[in-house]
């Protein structure tokens, strides 16, 4: 599947799809465009949301602030902004998960 990356000046908007309550913290794979993630967190007091980045952070080995929830906070569907890498790099730091 192909992912829905959008470049801007600051970095890559990227779509994703969260499974909240999980066994673990693990990148999903593709659905609709969106990366699908599971967070063990449950989607309350913003929990959810800080297991998501700090996934995205490990996975796209940045610092966490660089990444940024734009819509979707209280969603499943989200969309968020990773500053400082191209949508090249996104996909070269995700092929090792699919």
């Amino acid at each position: 599947g192909m992912l829905d990356l959008v470049t801007t000046n600051s970095g890559v908007i990227l779509s994703i799809r969260t499974r909240p309550g999980s066994g673990k913290n693990c990148v999903l794979g593709e659905y609709g465009g969106r990366l699908k993630l599971a967070v063990t967190a449950a989607p309350e007091k913003g929990k959810a949301n800080k297991a998501v980045i700090k996934l995205l952070a490990e996975i796209f080995q940045i610092h966490e602030s660089s990444i940024h929830i734009i819509s979707g906070k209280s969603s499943q569907d989200k969309r968020l902004l990773i500053e400082g890498l191209t949508a090249n790099d996104l996909k070269s730091l995700l092929q090792t998960y699919w």
